[in-house]
């Protein structure tokens, strides 16, 4: 029956289109019928086919839309609605062809049930220039090749330049959701919300013999399903709504065995590390609003208690037979974390000119994995005779907020508001830390045209005290302050400002922001930095069919620590400064009499890093730039022959290069003791070209 296969019908006549010999004169489409297409209900659909054509290979261009290889992929993008007597349905299909396809369907009946389903990928790609000489022999193992020479540096290794292979970092993430909703009547409702996630693909680990390393290609498979479904009620006044969330992590390779290629002592010559291991987690939730008749008052809260589980099977202290570590003390260390999360706000209007909100918040983890006592094995070769416990880690977070606002005049408003965020953690070197921030805003709108708003503020945040002994527990240097633990004093403000030219179809908007911080009490680590930011835009709706707009912008960050080479006082410091410049333009245009529409967007951006290095024992050295340039351009235009038929053209360009002396020139046998994956800094050219047939069926009025 045709009605079975209207969906595919535009596809083979859009096909016949690109077909040699056959024009669209000879297409004749007045015939077709379609007698239980429910056009009179409210039915429409476009689907669209064609092809696009990458010039070049280049993971950083195609991550997350798939386009990374050199080519001619074919696709498919389409989009459906239906409605009939308080019924509908609508449907999406995109990038079918390439490795960024979703699919999508959702419908129901307003205010009795709802459901839908859907389906994406997601690729990531990082490197295609990467070599590696292993490969995955079974899951969770890597071998070097066979007949492999070990050697005790990289450029030894005779083998080397002869097994290297290519092999792409990146990975494929797969989405699948599926979710209902019901409400029986107008106060209640339910849902319920699964998804299934599956990743898999290749990461960059680091495996150490003591004194040597190598990158391995990691193998990823990652399986994660969520699950959502709760109720809420609601009345004129208020809402109360309860839930419960699930999920479950698992991976497909709990552990890493590889070769190593490098000379090894007896017993050695394999090791093992642990990966991500499966693990669960749920929680209940409880939150709700009701509004007051007095100031027009709203409150608003939420409680969640959720719990944590992990009790994988522990890998042995070492797969080496010679050394004799012991059992461990126990088979899984069977890890519970509770957590809490509870909010309260309160917003209130009490009279035309004020209006005031209070938040408060609480967040905690609490850690109740046991500790045991552990022998440390040094990277499969030695036991070290050093007893070390797990440090089960736990924090609890309390923030309150307090803001205001004064209409002064009906062009002048005031606010101002005081923050106070709390943190106490365990087994850190700051056990209690509190950040105060006060800030004020004066907005002016002196005009209808004009708008102007500035904002400033201070912020503390204090410590009770660093506790050096945990640092030295660690083996790090007692003078040491790491810069998310320290004091810091910061200073920040911010103008904005939006103009309407009066009687012109033209939009501005300045703004400008700087933050100012200041470790003072820190004797090594983050002394200071700074930022300055300025963005523009201008917006232009040049007529009734035509509109551009430009974008620019600064960003400049400065930042200033000392070190020590002796782990004593500061005898080193360095300067860094990063730089980043960005401007933006686009044109839109349609034809007046409705047949053609082109759309231009061109970004180019660019930053640099300087660090400057000033040491006692070696003076001032000036570390290469890192840098990168991005253009990129955009071109898409569409030309409708009917109300139904409707081509397009879609023209992209980039062009990205980076210095990185982490990665310039640095192969796998650049590193004497570090045996790499040679990958390059970005640096590519390509353009893409996409062409496509829109059809368009049902009602076209829409």
């Amino acid at each position: 029956m045709f009605n079975r296969t209207r969906s595919y019908l535009p596809i083979l006549t859009a096909a016949a289109l690109m077909a040699p010999g056959l024009s669209h004169a000879q297409v004749d489409t007045s015939e077709w019928v379609c007698e239980y297409c429910p056009f009179d209900s409210g039915y429409r659909a476009d689907v669209e086919v064609g092809a696009s054509y990458v010039s070049d290979d280049a993971a950083r261009f195609g991550n997350g839309n798939g386009l990374d290889k050199k080519g001619t992929e074919a696709n498919v993008n389409g989009a459906g609605h239906y409605s009939s007597d308080g019924y509908q349905l609508d449907w999406q299909l995109s990038d079918l062809g390439i490795d960024s396809r979703a699919a999508s369907i959702e419908g129901g009946r307003q205010g009795s049930y709802e459901f839908n389903l859907g389906y994406r990928e997601r690729p990531y790609r990082q490197f295609d220039t990467t070599q590696t000489i292993f490969s995955n022999s079974s899951p969770g193992m890597l071998s070097v090749p066979q007949g492999w020479v070990p050697a005790g540096t990289t450029s030894a290794m005779t083998g080397l330049s002869s097994s290297l292979r290519m092999l792409d970092i990146g990975s494929d993430r797969q989405i699948m959701d599926v979710g209902a909703g019901w409400t029986p009547n107008n106060r209640l409702s339910m849902f319920a919300n699964y998804r299934h996630q599956t990743r898999d693909g290749f990461d960059i680990g680091a495996g150490s013999s003591f004194t040597q390393s190598s990158f391995l290609p990691r193998w990823i498979d990652f399986e994660t399903d969520q699950i959502d479904v709760g109720m809420q009620y609601s009345s004129d006044r208020g809402s109360l709504k309860f839930a419960y969330y699930a999920s479950s992590f698992s991976n497909g390779n709990p552990s890493l065995t590889w070769d190593t290629p490098y000379n090894a002592a007896v017993g050695a010559e394999q090791l093992r590390m642990a990966q991500e291991p499966d693990n669960d987690f749920q929680q209940l939730s409880l939150s709700g609003a009701w509004r007051a008749s007095v100031w027009d008052t709203v409150l608003a809260f939420s409680a969640a208690a959720g719990n944590g589980e992990q009790d994988e099977a522990l890998l042995p202290y070492t797969i080496n037979p010679n050394v004799a570590a012991g059992a461990l003390p126990v088979s899984s260390i069977n890890t519970k974390v509770d957590t809490g999360n509870y909010a309260f706000t309160v917003t209130s209007r009490p009279t035309n000119r004020i209006r005031f909100k209070f938040g408060y918040t609480y967040d905690e983890r609490d850690n109740n994995t046991a500790q045991h006592d552990w022998v440390r094995v040094i990277t499969d070769l030695f036991d070290s005779g050093d007893i070390q416990q797990n440090t089960p880690y736990s924090f609890d977070r309390t923030r309150v907020k307090v803001s205001g606002e004064f209409r002064l005049f009906d062009s002048l408003r005031l606010s101002a508001g005081f923050d106070r965020n709390e943190l106490n953690r365990d087994y850190q070197e700051v056990a209690e830390q509190t950040e105060d921030t006060g800030w004020g805003q004066l907005r002016w709108k002196p005009f209808s045209w004009l708008d102007l708003r500035a904002r400033g503020g201070t912020a503390e945040r204090d410590i009770d005290r660093y506790d050096t002994t945990v640092a030295a527990s660690l083996g790090q240097n007692p003078l040491l302050r790491k810069y998310s633990l320290a004091y810091r004093y910061r200073e920040f403000g911010e103008l904005v400002a939006t103009v309407s030219v009066p009687d012109k179809p033209i939009a501005i908007g300045v703004t400008a922001f700087v933050t100012d911080d200041e470790y003072t009490k820190s004797t090594l680590g983050m002394t200071e930095s700074d930022e300055q930011r300025v963005t523009a835009d201008i917006t232009w709706a040049i007529s009734d069919n035509a509109s551009t707009y430009l974008m620019v912008g600064q960003e400049t960050i400065n930042a200033e620590q000392l070190g020590s080479e002796l782990g004593g006082d500061a005898d080193w410091m360095a300067q860094h400064e990063d730089s980043f410049n960005s401007v933006g333009v686009g044109f839109l245009w349609r034809q007046a009499e409705g047949k053609f529409d082109l759309k231009l967007d061109y970004t180019h951006g660019n930053g640099e890093t300087d660090i400057l290095v000033t040491s006692l024992s070696g003076g001032q050295s000036l570390l290469p730039d890192l840098g990168s340039t991005l253009e990129s351009l955009r071109l898409e235009g569409n030309y409708r022959w009917s109300d139904r038929w409707e081509g397009t053209v879609e023209l992209r360009y980039e062009n990205f290069s980076a210095d990185d002396w982490a990665l310039q020139d640095v192969e796998p046998d650049t590193l004497p003791t570090v045996l790499t994956l040679g990958a390059d800094p970005y640096d590519y050219d390509v353009w893409a070209v996409g062409i496509g047939f829109r059809y368009r069926v049902g009602s076209v009025s829409d």
